[in-house]
């Protein structure tokens, strides 16, 4: 049923969204992570990019991931060197195991104060299991509210 549709991949942010390329990092810029996109957010509200079982909500809240019905594992990292902050300034709204919906507020900050602390922002968005998905169709600028990616099983 999936292979064929594939499952939508939403903005975990209201922001821009920007190609993989552009991130800030260059171990995210490359893929070496997952392929993805980015999204520069506009506000501290982090929330599920597809409906699923979040299978990670990292000791530091700055990232999470998200495993769809399918099988496709989508990881939200929330901006660069935010793990050096140790979950300071982040607030954690659900528990890994939990099942949420595409825009459950999973993870909020204030994003003035934590933009003031680390060099970036720009939030990745990536397919951890590759191996097993292939992103289908990227619509880079989406308009929030629209799928950003569809990922289809290999």
């Amino acid at each position: 049923m999936f292979k064929k549709k594939g499952e939508q991949i939403f903005a975990p942010a209201a922001g821009s969204v920007m190609a993989l390329a552009e991130v800030p990092d260059p171990v995210f810029a490359s893929g070496a992570v997952g392929e993805g996109f980015a999204v520069e957010p506009t506000e501290g509200s982090f929330v599920s990019p597809v409906d699923g079982e979040l299978i990670l909500v990292a000791k530091t809240l700055h990232a999470y991931a998200v495993r769809t019905d399918a099988g496709a594992e989508i990881l939200v990292h929330i901006g660069m060197d935010t793990v050096k902050l140790k979950g300071e300034g982040f607030t954690a709204h659900r528990a890994k195991g939990e099942q949420v919906k595409q825009g459950d507020v999973i993870i909020t900050c204030d994003l003035a104060q934590m933009a003031a602390l680390v060099p970036s922002m720009v939030t990745p968005v990536l397919v951890t299991n590759g191996k097993d998905f292939v992103i289908a169709e990227t619509q880079i600028g989406a308009a929030n509210g629209t799928p950003v990616i569809t990922v289809r099983k290999k």
